[in-house]
């Protein structure tokens, strides 16, 4: 018998499905209390859900405000996903917060979080239930989650430790964090996510398994591409109130062009092969007492391709982006369209 249109229509939908894979699961472990730029990539990521170009499965916090966890579940309200977990670390540092108060205007911007899971509980419960080498950690404050993570034990959701567990489950880690050209002439930039809790960042650059890659996007690239004020006057006006325009101006005001940096990195990770950014050659980042980040490539070049393949495999698993000023305008366009869009109606 002859299949309908309709129903040939769905067998073709999902064999393409099929043939592009699905849409890679993403865990978001951000510091949102300080900079604004957190808001804005968790606001990304849910429109990048709604494409159908990867899923957020979780958010894990790094830094303690009573708010934060309250604040980051009314985004994910905002956005249709009122039921996605939400973890904070027990040693996250407090931060104080000049936005996170927007949540407390009764009925504006509704939320129903109770408590927060534990972080490195939640992250691990995460990757047990994913497939084989599927989830991207994009990591965008402080280290304190992945630290904790790496050394964890054996729980209920896993028979594996922390590092044999991102072994078999992570696809990569990408992370906002350092600082890989010189700054304003300063060529020893003590970038802030590492700056401001060293001793983390310190044992996630030791003890990531070298199995698993790691993209760091530098202090340079979120300052090369920032976030222009003009989208956020004209793009956020299809409701009378909009949890991420309202918390960018009462962070940044409206005559600021805010850099992107942990937009960066969620879109290095959902979308590598775009050409947005490039890659430093392979190498391994080390994380100086005083929160210098340094890289020391794999093998010198010498023009000998296979000098990478020679390396040991510690010594290869880390590249940083790089950024060109044309890519750097394409990265700004690519950004305002995945922040602004209006949430996909439920």
């Amino acid at each position: 018998m002859m299949k309908s249109k309709s129903a040939l229509s769905a067998a073709l939908i999902l064999m393409a499905i099929a043939a592009i894979g699905a849409p890679r699961p993403i865990i978001f472990d951000t510091d949102i209390t300080g900079d604004v730029d957190d808001v804005l990539a968790l606001a990304m990521l849910h429109n990048l859900t709604d494409r159908g170009a990867c899923e957020l499965k979780a958010v894990t916090i790094s830094k303690e405000n009573k708010l934060a966890a309250p604040f980051v579940d009314a985004v994910n309200t905002f956005y249709g996903r009122p039921d996605l977990p939400i973890g904070i670390s027990a040693n996250a540092p407090h931060r104080d917060s000049r936005y996170l108060h927007l949540i407390e205007k009764p009925g504006r911007y509704p939320h129903d979080l109770s408590k927060p899971e534990d972080a490195v509980a939640l992250i691990r419960r995460m990757l047990a239930a994913a497939e084989d080498r599927s989830v991207a950690i994009v990591q965008v404050g402080l280290a304190v989650n992945i630290a904790d993570l790496l050394a964890s034990k054996p729980d209920r959701f896993s028979k594996l430790g922390g590092p044999d567990l991102i072994r078999k489950k992570v696809h990569h880690l990408s992370v906002m964090a350092g600082a890989f050209e010189t700054i304003r002439g300063d060529n020893h930039y003590l970038e802030a996510n590492v700056r401001n809790h060293v001793p983390s960042m310190q044992k996630l650059a030791r003890n990531w398994p070298a199995e698993v890659p790691v993209i760091w996007s530098g202090f340079e690239i979120g300052i090369a591409a920032t976030y222009p004020r003009e989208s956020i006057a004209t793009d956020f006006g299809y409701v009378p109130h909009h949890i991420v325009k309202e918390a960018y101006l009462l962070h940044s005001g409206p005559n600021h062009d805010r850099p992107t940096w942990d937009l960066t990195s969620v879109l290095y990770s959902v979308y590598p092969d775009r050409g947005y950014f490039d890659l430093s050659f392979p190498g391994r980042v080390a994380v100086s007492d005083d929160g210098y980040t340094r890289f020391d490539p794999a093998a010198t070049w010498r023009g000998d391709p296979k000098a990478v393949e020679r390396a040991p495999l510690y010594r290869k698993r880390d590249r940083f982006l790089k950024m060109s000023r044309q890519q750097a305008a394409r990265v700004r366009e690519a950004l305002v369209h995945l922040v602004a869009q209006p949430p996909r109606e439920k």
